[in-house]
C-alpha cells in the first residue's frame, strides 16, 4: 500500500509474512537467478567474517526494514497470544501462555533476500487495537534496535534490546541474535526474560533458511523457566526436523520438570505434563496466529514522522515492488549517503546523538543496554485493521 501526503510523502506498507514465508503471496520480489547471485556475493568473502557491516544490493532486499520485522512480530497476529499471558489466574498457565507467546513471535523467513538495515534515528510506530508499538534504531555501531510496546488496558509491556551478528561460514550465514527481550505482565509483578534463536541461512547442499538454537525464558518472581531447542531443515533437505521444536518448563530451584513441549513452529506445538500423565495439550498452532493478518494502514497522514520505516525507504520498497532494480539502487545509495553526511556533519559540530525513545547505556568492555524513557506508548498514525 502506498500513501502520500499534500507535502508528497511517500509511505509504503506492504503485508505481513504468512505462513508460507512470502509477504505478498502473489508477489514475489527476489530477483532472477537468485542462488548465482548469492554465490557471486559471497565469493571474495572469507570463512569466518563478520557480516554487520556488509552491505547488499538491492537485489537482496524485501520491502521492509529491519524494524519493521520486529514489529511485526509483535502487533501483526492473527490471534491474541498476548492478553492471553495476563489472563490466568494460575501462575503455570500463565508461565504456558508467555512460552506460546514468545513462539508466535518467529516469522517464516524468506531464502535469500533479507530486510533494510535501519539507519540511526529510524522509527516505527504502530498501533493495534489498545497495544501500542515503537521501534527505533538506537545506535549505529554497533547497529542495536530496540522496541516499547504497552497496553494499558491489559496491563502490558515489552520491552526489547537486540543487535543482529551475522557470520559467513563457507556453505551458510548464522545471524546472532544478541540482547535482551522482556514480558511485563504489571498487574502481576512479574517480569518474562527471554532470547531469540539464530537464523542460519544455508547455501548447499540443499539451499533452505531456518531459526535454529536454544531459547530460555525465565520469570524470577514465580520460579520457572522454559528451554526451548529449534532446528533447522535436515542436511539433505528432508522434512523430519524442519522448523521443529522441542523443550520443557520447569522449576529453577529444584529443576524438576513439569512439562515437555514438542512439536513444529509452522504448525502446532503441544505440552505434556511429566508429573500427572495425560495427553498432550496444543498450545500453540500457527494457523490461527497467521490467519488474517492484515496490512497496516496510515490512520493519521500527518501524524507520520519523517523518520518513520515507511516513509524512509518508500521509493526503494517502491523500486523493489516494481522490479526496477537500477531505481532501486538509486534510492538506497541515496538513503545511506543521506546517513553518512548525517553522521559527518554530527561529527565535525561535536554533537552526540541522542534517541527519541530510549536511553542507551555503554560498557567499557564494548556492551550496551536500552530502557525507554516513557512509561507508556501513545496510539500511533499507523494502525493494524481487526476486521
Amino acid at each position: 500500500m502506498i500513501t502520500r501526503s499534500v507535502e508528497g510523502r511517500q509511505v509504503v506498507l506492504t503485508k505481513p509474512f504468512s505462513i508460507g514465508g512470502e509477504s505478498d503471496s502473489e508477489v514475489d520480489y527476489r530477483a532472477p537467478n537468485l542462488i548465482h547471485r548469492i554465490l557471486s556475493l559471497f565469493k571474495n568473502v572469507r570463512p569466518g567474517s563478520d557480516l554487520t557491516n556488509f552491505k547488499l544490493p538491492p537485489q537482496f532486499n524485501f520491502p521492509k526494514s529491519h524494524l519493521q520485522c520486529y514489529g511485526e512480530s509483535v502487533y501483526c497476529i492473527g490471534s491474541e497470544m498476548l492478553s492471553r499471558c495476563n489472563l490466568a489466574d494460575n501462575s503455570v498457565d500463565r508461565f504456558t501462555s508467555v512460552v506460546a507467546w514468545s513462539i508466535s513471535t518467529l516469522r517464516p523467513p524468506i531464502f535469500g533476500v533479507a530486510p533494510y538495515n535501519p539507519i540511526l534515528g529510524e522509527t516505527h510506530h504502530v498501533s493495534r487495537a489498545t497495544l501500542n508499538v515503537v521501534l527505533e534504531q538506537i545506535s549505529h555501531h554497533p547497529p542495536v534496535s530496540a522496541l516499547h510496546a504497552s497496553d494499558e488496558e491489559q496491563n502490558i509491556e515489552l520491552i526489547f534490546c537486540q543487535q543482529c551478528i551475522s557470520k559467513f561460514h563457507g556453505a551458510s550465514v548464522e545471524t546472532e541474535v544478541r540482547g535482551k527481550r522482556q514480558l511485563k505482565l504489571l498487574s502481576r509483578g512479574e517480569t518474562y526474560e527471554m532470547n531469540s534463536p539464530n537464523l542460519l541461512m544455508r547455501f548447499l547442499p540443499m539451499p533452505g533458511v531456518d531459526w535454529v538454537g536454544k531459547v530460555r525464558i525465565r520469570c524470577p518472581e514465580n520460579g520457572l523457566e522454559a528451554e526451548l531447542h529449534y532446528g533447522p531443515n535436515s542436511f539433505l533437505g528432508l522434512r523430519g526436523s524442519h522448523r521443529s521444536v522441542k523443550g520443557k518448563i520447569y522449576e529453577t530451584s529444584t529443576r524438576k520438570t513439569l512439562f515437555e513441549l514438542n512439536g513444529h513452529w509452522d504448525r502446532t506445538v503441544t505440552v505434556k505434563d511429566k508429573n500427572n500423565g495425560g495427553k498432550p495439550t496444543v498450545i500453540y498452532n500457527a494457523e490461527e496466529v497467521f490467519s488474517g493478518l492484515k496490512t497496516p494502514i496510515v490512520n493519521d497522514l500527518q501524524g507520520v514522522q519523517s523518520t518513520e520505516s515507511a516513509v524512509v525507504w518508500s521509493k526503494l520498497s517502491h523500486a523493489i515492488m516494481s522490479g526496477d532494480w537500477e531505481k532501486a539502487k538509486e534510492a538506497k545509495n541515496a538513503v545511506e549517503e543521506k546517513q553518512r553526511e548525517r553522521l559527518r556533519e554530527s561529527e565535525s559540530k561535536g554533537v552526540t546523538w541522542v534517541p527519541q525513545h530510549f536511553s542507551v547505556t555503554y560498557s567499557k568492555d564494548g556492551g550496551w543496554d536500552c530502557s525507554p524513557t516513557h512509561q507508556f506508548i501513545p496510539p500511533a498514525p499507523i494502525v493494524v485493521p481487526l476486521s
